[in-house]
């Protein structure tokens, strides 16, 4: 059986991006609106810097360097940022964001993909662009469920349902 490796790339980076942003919603569904604006102390970042740092991130990354729009990033202003973004607001703008990555990925074409971009002072290859994407999201979702985790003492259960102590084969 034949394997196209780069529609395989492109898909499954597509599903990595996807499965995160319903966690990220399933966190501030937990969150009260202050609760997403909290910083603990001043080298922590809140839940809502957070997500509009994701933003900037994915719009530089792919939707600029990959897509070829032009990079108006301003990435102090998202750690800045102390309000003014419920957090209907910012979930949006995270959904709308992750689908314009997506299909910028999709439509993507082989010699872009293996192409070097400079983007945010480094050199990468379209494939390194979406797996730096791809990562970082994950960390960051990571941060926002722990967080949430932390400050309601609940299980969010994002794997509820699925037997994980199943064995490979």
């Amino acid at each position: 059986m034949d394997i196209d490796f780069i529609t395989e790339f492109k898909a499954n980076s597509i599903v990595n991006l996807e499965e995160n942003t319903p966690r990220i919603k399933q966190c501030f569904g937990e969150l009260t609106e202050q609760e997403v604006w909290v910083k603990p102390n001043g080298s922590l970042n809140s839940m809502g810097n957070l997500v509009l740092h994701l933003c900037g991130n994915m719009t530089q990354y792919i939707i600029c360097a990959l897509g070829g729009d032009a990079d108006n990033r301003e990435r102090d202003k998202e750690f800045a940022a102390t309000g003014g973004y419920t957090k209907d607001e910012l979930m949006h703008m995270l959904s709308v964001t992750v689908a314009i990555a997506a299909e910028t990925i999709r439509h993507s074409l082989e010699p872009n993909l293996l192409k070097v971009h400079a983007v945010q002072g480094f050199e990468l290859t379209g494939i390194g662009i979406i797996n730096h994407v791809c990562n970082h999201y994950s960390y960051h979702t990571g941060q926002i469920a722990f967080w949430t985790k932390m400050l309601k003492e609940k299980d969010l259960a994002f794997y509820g349902g699925l037997d994980l102590n199943k064995r490979n084969g």
